[in-house]
């Protein structure tokens, strides 16, 4: 997830305790709502090629009622558990960075950052064929600054990713590469929560595990920055509607005034490596946005935020006459910027929330530590092949529980217990942790990273006028292009198959664990 906070991560409950469900069947049952919904999902968006967030919703929920019949005893246990994993902190924390987010990129495309966008491209004569790469350039610079992935997946999809579509370069590929930045920076941002998480669950300090890191980060991103160039030579753009006239159009009214968001963007950088939370820091981005919008006339007060109430509303004579008030004689409603980017995230806040609920019904019915104590006692008998549980579990475990700060909790006990036992080095163990939950938060059709940027995709079509549905991309179509995080998790199992990079406990002591 890896948005940064100044406060320890709360841990997602992976103990056994009194509330530990029984389920007929035997542990491996509580995992039912759980693989019901990935089958749900699998069959909706790869085999109906349904990309519907309402669908998924729908997908938990029916595992989660079918669960219940599997539940030994009173349902009050499997319905209270459901509610205790939904209060977790890490999905209220995702949710929160998805709604601000949200408002601070709507608002930014609102003053015309894409426009500015296109405009310095085609000054610059940057096209289709560098586009992608430099998209993921930039994406992991400001992830790695700011310390959210999916803030910058959100803000890059709605700025990023209609400019390089009308640029010409290939919607999927793009999408691909916008992912892949934001993998790069959650991976590596000293302010992540997936970088504290892991520090702190194997008893590292964060400065040591970020510059032990790198050399693997590095390796992926220069591939996957090779990766997208030729990529983009080879994949053809998307079809759009009089494309060529558009894009012209588009171009023609292009105004560089917009780049000046450039600086919202800026404030959120410095404010959050300044070590403030990142609600604090994007909250200053997103007022830096609306006063220039305001001050140079990139947008109205109204597009920013509007009431739009009928005419026979008590106060409608008193206040019709603001610039945000609207009388209208039909659907009076509350819209703008602001609105529509919180807005947009509702029904995936709801998603994320059953899946975490689910997850948690499966850690308490003993699924999760069914499937840990296997590979535990079965594969992990020698050092490569514990380095190659860890990667597989950790991958697995991201497969169910989508946001992967959660899931990075959840088995962080469990990779400390695999890699000490064969006196592998907290840096080393850290490092095998993050990257498997950085790099697979972003690429299953249904993790939180493919979502939270399908989410803000929908909303585009209303944006352009050129930009149709069809331009929106199918999650399971952007999964072989997320070149970095496949690569990401190439590079720790040729890591373990090798030897590349592993540390014992004897080559180095971690320094006194910071929990910043």
């Amino acid at each position: 997830m890896g948005t940064n906070s100044t406060a320890p991560t709360d841990e997602f409950d992976t103990e056994p305790d009194e509330t530990e469900l029984l389920f007929y069947g035997g542990r491996g049952m509580s995992a039912f709502p759980i693989v019901f919904f990935v089958v749900w999902a699998i069959i909706q968006t790869a085999l109906l090629r349904i990309s519907s967030e309402e669908g998924l919703v729908l997908g938990i929920l029916l595992g989660l009622i079918l669960g219940m019949f599997f539940a030994k005893g009173s349902w009050k246990g499997y319905a209270n558990t459901i509610f205790e994993g939904m209060t977790q902190p890490v999905a209220v924390t995702a949710i929160v960075a998805w709604v601000w987010a949200g408002m601070f990129a709507q608002t930014m495309q609102t003053g015309g950052f894409v426009e500015g966008l296109v405009w310095l491209a085609d000054l610059t004569g940057v096209g289709a064929a560098l586009f992608p790469a430099i998209t993921f350039v930039l994406a992991a610079l400001l992830a790695t600054g700011i310390g959210t992935g999916y803030g910058t997946t959100i803000a890059f999809v709605a700025l990023f990713f209609p400019a390089g579509v009308l640029l010409g370069a290939n919607p999927v590929l793009l999408f691909g590469a916008i992912l892949s930045g934001a993998i790069f920076g959650d991976n590596l941002a000293p302010v992540s929560d997936t970088t504290i998480v892991s520090a702190v669950t194997q008893d590292s300090d964060i400065g040591g595990v970020v510059a032990s890191r790198f050399k693997y980060a590095i390796i992926a991103a220069l591939l996957a920055f090779l990766g997208y160039v030729v990529a983009s030579s080879v994949l053809p753009g998307a079809e759009i509607t009089n494309g060529a006239e558009a894009r012209q159009l588009f171009v023609a009214e292009s105004d560089p005034l917009g780049l000046v968001h450039l600086l919202s963007m800026g404030v959120v950088i410095v404010t959050a490596v300044a070590g403030r939370h990142i609600v604090e820091a994007i909250s200053w981005g997103i007022v830096v946005a609306v006063v220039a919008n305001l001050v140079l006339g990139l947008a109205p007060a109204s597009a920013i935020v509007r009431f739009e109430a009928p005419a026979d509303a008590p106060a409608a004579d008193l206040l019709g006459g603001l610039p945000i008030v609207e009388i209208v004689s039909e659907d009076p409603t509350v819209t703008g910027s602001l609105v529509e980017g919180a807005a947009g995230f509702f029904t995936l806040s709801i998603l994320v929330l059953f899946i975490i609920g689910a997850a948690q019904i499966m850690i308490r019915g003993g699924a999760f530590q069914a499937v840990l104590d296997w590979s535990l006692d079965n594969l992990a008998t020698n050092v490569r092949n514990a380095e190659l549980t860890m990667v597989g579990s950790t991958a697995l475990i991201n497969a169910t529980i989508t946001i992967n700060t959660a899931a990075e909790v959840a088995i962080g006990p469990y990779i400390s217990k695999v890699g000490e036992r064969f006196n592998i080095n907290g840096y080393r163990r850290a490092n095998i942790l993050d990257a498997q939950t950085a790099a697979l938060g972003y690429i299953f059709p249904w993790s939180g990273g493919v979502l939270v940027g399908f989410s803000e995709m929908q909303n585009l079509p209303e944006t352009y006028d050129w930009f149709d549905a069809s331009l929106v991309v199918n999650p399971v179509d952007v999964v072989p292009f997320v070149f970095h995080g496949w690569l990401l998790v190439a590079v720790f199992v040729f890591a373990a198959l090798t030897g590349f990079g592993r540390e014992y406990l004897i080559d180095r002591e971690s320094e006194e664990v910071a929990r910043v």
